[in-house]
């Protein structure tokens, strides 16, 4: 029977600059926690994860800003943080292409995942929907993310 190995993240240390950044991701973390041990008593199906998304959100917009807007982190430890799990590659990747710097979740831009074949409805700009209706998407509970708003 072959050995088995340890995880490679316990042997990477963490870059120059981490001790800055750490406490506001244990914060994230513990947001993340919060979220998670929340009640759904009284919440619809698809509400109960909303809390998640947006922690998941936040954290990945963090350090997207840190390291795209601010220059205030390394590339070295913004490759850490994804290596990590602590922002969403894939998230930022699009923030990065005009038309997505406000996408809330890769699952509002993936028409798979909606009836009509289309993208979700958080990404319609509000001046195009009626001026009484309150928008929420169902798959994170964002009110509007298209760029134009």
């Amino acid at each position: 029977m072959p050995k088995v190995q340890p995880s490679r993240r316990s042997k990477m240390q963490p870059p120059e600059g981490w001790s800055d950044l750490e406490p506001t991701l244990e914060e994230f973390k513990q947001k993340m926690r919060d979220a998670e041990n929340e009640s759904t008593v009284g919440k619809r199906k698809v509400e109960s994860t909303w809390g998640v998304m947006r922690v998941h959100h936040q954290q990945s917009r963090y350090i997207y800003d840190l390291f795209y807007k601010r220059k205030a982190i390394s590339r070295k430890l913004y490759d850490y943080c994804l290596k990590n799990g602590y922002a969403d590659g894939n998230l930022i990747a699009k923030w990065k292409k005009q038309g997505f710097e406000k996408l809330c979740c890769l699952q509002c831009i993936q028409p798979r995942d909606t009836n009509f074949g289309t993208t979700c409805i958080c990404r319609v700009p509000k001046k195009m929907l009626e001026a009484d209706r309150v928008v929420e998407c169902v798959h994170c509970g964002c009110r509007g993310c298209a760029s134009s708003d």
